[in-house]
């Protein structure tokens, strides 16, 4: 078992929980942290333990001897960060989203491809024990084929949340699915097992002061149209005034699945009577609750392995982005768009 001394780049929210996560892992160890402002040594070693040396200049960290770079800069600086992280060797985990282009999801493909180096995306939510415990009952055939599924994303994103503050920008927030929803969306294509064909997007915004400052729709509504004829829709709202809600519906040919209860034929139950699974449900947008351990350990030990990690890999994440961004290019357009328009 290897060994990974691993560089912050971007201190922020999400860095702390990367870090505590990172250091709770059997291999991993951050040893290096980049940010734009100085930070003091002993303050950070003190927080996560283990010794920790600051940077400003993100070469020389890059030219240090840790091993993996974990990437919570703003999104609009990812490609940028990825590629000279590739260009240095390291092995790279980047928080989502990829990025704010459907360009520099590509670039940053062809950077990690050229480099040679593993590379995986925060989709961390498919490591909750709710879509571990979903993956092994659609595996299984619970609930039979699935013709239609749902997932939605509910969490207002407003001036009570650190997020807000970049995150009302064009620049940084992007789209509602970029800033949060690509979640649902990510979730809803490791549920449904079938390529994206085609989407229709609507977006919308809340009338409410708080919210007027995003530069973009904050509610968008998709539908999604797969290979094998199945149907999804996926809602991001961030614009909404209510507890954080991650709603997941699927619907088969022997049962459904609604969130965290099932009704099985398989299981001979009765009509009108749901089987609550005990299962842990995604229910807080808050970094602290969300599963980056187990995500961080699977990517350390796929890397051990040579292999490219199993649920969030770079290629797989790549297809929620590319999806994602057909679904932007929908609603701004006010039409269908085929997935083959994206290259």
């Amino acid at each position: 078992m290897a060994s990974y001394k691993v560089g912050i780049i971007g201190y922020g929210w999400a860095a702390t929980a990367h870090a505590d996560a990172i250091n709770a892992t059997d291999q991993g160890e951050v040893t290096a942290i980049y940010s734009s402002r100085p930070l003091n040594d002993a303050e950070l070693s003190a927080r996560h333990g283990g010794s920790i040396r600051s940077y400003t200049d993100l070469e020389a960290m890059l030219a240090s001897d840790i091993d993996v770079v974990t990437i919570t800069s703003y999104p609009s600086q990812h490609r940028e960060h990825v590629e000279a992280a590739a260009r240095a060797g390291k092995h790279i985990i980047l928080e989502k989203p990829m990025a704010l282009s459907w360009e520099d999801c590509r670039a940053i493909n062809e950077a990690v491809e050229k480099a040679g180096v593993k590379a995986c995306v925060c989709f961390e939510l498919r490591y909750v024990s709710q879509f571990l415990t979903t993956g092994k009952l659609l595996r299984d055939g619970m609930i039979g084929s699935i013709h239609y599924g749902e997932v939605d994303y509910y969490h207002g994103i407003g001036p009570w949340y650190g997020q807000y503050r970049w995150n009302t920008t064009r620049a940084d927030g992007g789209s509602s699915l970029l800033s949060a929803g690509c979640h649902a969306l990510d979730v809803l294509r490791f549920c449904m097992g079938s390529q994206v064909e085609e989407v229709t997007s609507y977006a919308t915004k809340s009338q409410h002061e708080i919210f007027q400052k995003y530069e973009y729709p904050t509610t968008t509504v998709s539908i999604l149209k797969f290979a094998n004829g199945s149907v999804g829709k996926i809602a991001s709202v961030i614009d909404c005034l209510q507890p954080y809600y991650f709603h997941t519906h699927l619907v088969g040919s022997e049962g459904s699945l609604l969130d965290n209860k099932l009704y099985s034929t398989k299981l001979g139950l009765r009509d009108k009577k749901w089987t609550e699974l005990p299962m842990a449900l995604a229910d807080s947008g808050d970094v602290a609750d969300h599963p980056y351990k187990d995500q961080f350990q699977a990517f350390f030990d796929a890397t051990d392995r040579g292999e490219d990690m199993p649920l969030t890999s770079l290629a797989e994440a790549t297809e929620t982005f590319r999806v994602l961004f057909a679904c932007d290019r929908s609603s701004e357009e006010g039409r269908s768009v085929k997935l083959s328009e994206l290259a």
